[in-house]
């Protein structure tokens, strides 16, 4: 599907007041199958010995690819109005989850 063909078509797109809201996270952990990307969105507490999954996204291949390129193209555009985003050294937390990423 090409960018005119979506253009073309009119998504109604529904947020209710809840998600709206959004769900705050520090920590993403990535992992990853032949058929999908898993995404899930944790907030970490300083000191707190355990943290917990706030959200999960399971995405295909193809779009977890779309959403690298769409958020390089954000931060693109957010650090040539805003400066460069500053990446701070993260702490090692170690994680049991097998074969990840971390962003």
């Amino acid at each position: 599907m090409s960018k005119e063909d979506i253009k073309e078509q009119k998504i109604n797109i529904e947020l209710d007041q809840e998600t709206a809201e959004g769900t705050y996270s520090n920590l993403a952990i990535i992992n990853h199958s032949v058929s999908e990307f898993i995404l899930d969105f944790i907030s970490l507490m300083p000191g707190a010995p355990k943290a917990k999954v706030k959200a999960r996204i399971i995405l295909s291949p193809q779009h977890a690819k779309r959403l690298q390129n769409a958020l390089g193209d954000n931060i693109k555009r957010f650090e040539q109005s805003n400066g460069k985003i500053k990446n701070e050294e993260q702490p090692q937390i170690p994680l049991n989850f097998g074969p990840t990423g971390e962003a």
